[in-house]
């Protein structure tokens, strides 16, 4: 394709071994200096490397001037870039890049242009900051390059865009690589680019090929339930689950932790550094589930996954695209889910339409499947397991003296036992979920409450409990005051139906009275809980009527309801006796004014 020896050599050494389409139809334009470039191709099709290998090849690095720009949307994109040009630029003498990024230190990036830089790589904010110091002199660059350019604009960076195109000499080369092709990225290349030529890979604004997308219509209320059995059917799962809202992501990434998952959250109210710690295990695989929200998983580039679970429906079908692009990368397959409920449905099939992709709906496993399923991937590992350790052998006599009087039966049982508890505890009583159907629309019933038809779960006794949202009880404060009350018991709970000053929750029969017996001692924020077996009530009755009668510990919360109530709102009468006295009738009050200026 025309590059260097010493480039070959490099990405040989990465492992490339064939160009991919879109890397086939850029990098011979961009070596031969054509024209500006609209490339349009899914994330993980190669385009990095598409930009990258040329901006290496023609670099000059006799001169300490910045040559080339890369903008990207998010810090962790700017590093994954740099790091990979870095790689392509291993034997090509001096090349200097730099990544300049929000988050981390300006001093240290000031020092480094001081330098002198030939590729920068950043995120619109942090360019502006160092073009407005005098840092960043970007008149010699000769290369801008647009990186997941609809991202950026989703972002809110388009007056940052176009600043800095503005900032820089209009006898260059611009490149805009983007999934999809919104209006607004029209709008760019009507303004900034000169006769572009248009590079379409796959079908436009349409998700990878080797993507399947699959989903599940449920109830909102059995969302999370459905999400485990996702993750238990799959044992070897490396994947990213995405949802709407920072509250939401932590909440799911610390109910995860809690039921023994390799979980993590990624948002934006973590610092740079704690973001940096969360992406590096991930991609070490020490986190096996990243739960993050949109803006903070954008332009992320992990390697393998095998999944993309939708725990929330994107707002539309270019972050769809967006979301099922972290996986299927680089030409290997991968697998795009979708947890539904009804209330979204309408708006998934417009996802659907707008991909022209099938979206193959799919069944919850069965309690019996998922145990089957993790059953047999842990003797696939017994099987492979790599047994040539010389150090254990020293004590395999005595290991074989204390088994010797178990027999094979006997011994197969208890080990699969051991490592399946967990799995055998959940599902052993645990029911079905099926697929959920629509609802009369003038049913004004709660999607995460199924407890108001006053049907309690096979095997597990309701519970009434003195608090509610008023005081900060949600499923994951409730969960972890259970946790607290009972340590080292595994308590599992069922339904939980939040009100504003109480609540409802389910156990199972065989905890009941010593979860009540704990909670009842206990404390929250202060304020003694009180737990009591709730009343029953028949089908459609008010959930008030499970709650039971005014107690010593339900006082009302707040002050104001211990005011005595004034005489006159307990004595209606004419309109015109309601409004005597009123300040309405008083003579009106000369106002004070006070000496000098007014604040």
């Amino acid at each position: 394709m025309g590059l260097s020896p010493s480039i070959v050599k490099a990405i040989k050494e990465i492992g490339f071994e064939q160009p991919m389409p879109v890397q086939e139809k850029v990098i011979p334009l961009l070596l031969a200096n054509a024209a500006d470039i609209i490339a349009l191709a899914q994330t993980g099709t190669g385009k990095t490397a598409a930009f990258g290998l040329p901006l290496v090849e023609l670099t000059d690095t006799s001169t300490r001037n910045t040559q080339a720009v890369v903008l990207c949307p998010t810090r962790e994109l700017c590093i994954q870039i740099t790091k990979d040009l870095l790689s392509y630029a291993k034997y090509s003498g001096s090349l200097k890049i730099l990544p300049v990024y929000g988050g981390s230190s300006i001093e240290n990036q000031l020092r480094e242009l001081k330098k002198g830089i030939h590729i920068i790589v950043a995120t619109p904010g942090r360019l502006i900051d160092m073009m407005e110091r005098g840092a960043a002199k970007l008149n010699n660059v000769h290369t801008v390059v647009l990186d997941e350019a609809d991202e950026m604009l989703n972002m809110g960076f388009l007056d940052s865009i176009n600043a800095i195109l503005s900032g820089i000499p209009n006898e260059r080369q611009t490149l805009l690589f983007s999934a999809t092709m919104p209006p607004a990225i029209a709008s760019i290349a009507a303004k900034y680019m000169n006769n572009p030529i248009e590079i379409t890979v796959g079908t436009k604004n349409a998700g990878a090929e080797n993507v399947t997308h699959s989903y599940y219509l449920v109830q909102a209320k059995d969302k999370y339930r459905v999400l485990k059995r996702i993750a238990d059917f799959e044992p070897g799962i490396y994947g990213i689950i995405f949802c709407r809202t920072r509250r939401e992501t932590q909440e799911i990434a610390s109910k995860l932790v809690q039921d023994g998952y390799n979980a993590d959250a990624l948002h934006g109210d973590l610092s740079q550094g704690q973001r940096d710690s969360v992406m590096q295990k991930f991609r070490d695989r020490n986190v096996q589930l990243l739960v993050a929200t949109d803006v903070a998983a954008r332009g992320l580039d992990v390697d393998d996954l095998t999944h993309v679970i939708h725990y929330s429906i994107a707002d539309d079908a270019g972050i769809y695209t967006h979301r099922s692009g972290r996986t299927g990368r680089a030409g290997k397959a991968g697998i795009s889910v979708s947890i539904v409920n009804l209330k979204e449905k309408h708006q998934f099939q417009q996802i659907e339409k707008k991909i022209k992709r099938e979206f193959v709906p799919a069944k919850v496993p069965t309690g019996r499947e998922i145990c089957g399923k993790q059953l047999f991937h842990w003797v696939e590992k017994i099987e492979n397991v790599n047994t040539d350790h010389k150090q254990i052998e020293a004590w395999l006599p005595e290991i074989q003296t204390k088994l010797e009087s178990l027999d094979k039966e006997e011994l197969i049982h208890r080990v699969v036992a051991l490592e399946f508890n967990r799995f055998l505890e959940d599902y052993r009583n645990s029911q079905d979920i099926t697929e959920a159907v629509s609802e009369n629309r003038n049913s004004r019933r709660d999607d995460f409450s199924d407890t108001k038809d006053g049907m309690v779960t096979p095997g597990y006794t309701r519970l009434f409990i003195n608090l509610g949202k008023m005081d900060g009880m949600y499923p994951e404060q409730l969960i972890d005051l259970v946790n607290q009350s009972t340590p080292g018991k595994k308590v599992p709970l069922g339904k939980i139906d939040l009100a504003k000053q109480f609540s409802f929750f389910e156990v199972e029969n065989r905890h009941t009275e010593k979860l009540m017996s704990a909670l009842n001692q206990a404390k929250f924020h202060a304020r003694k809980v009180h737990v009591e077996l709730a009343q029953e009530k028949t089908p459609g009755e008010s959930r008030d009527a499970e709650k039971p009668r005014f107690r010593e510990y339900d006082k009302p919360r707040s002050r104001e309801y211990d005011k005595p109530r004034s005489r006159d709102y307990d004595k209606p009468k004419t309109r015109e006796h309601a409004f005597a006295g009123s300040r309405d009738n008083e003579a009106p009050k000369k106002k004070k004014h006070r000496k000098g200026p007014k604040y």
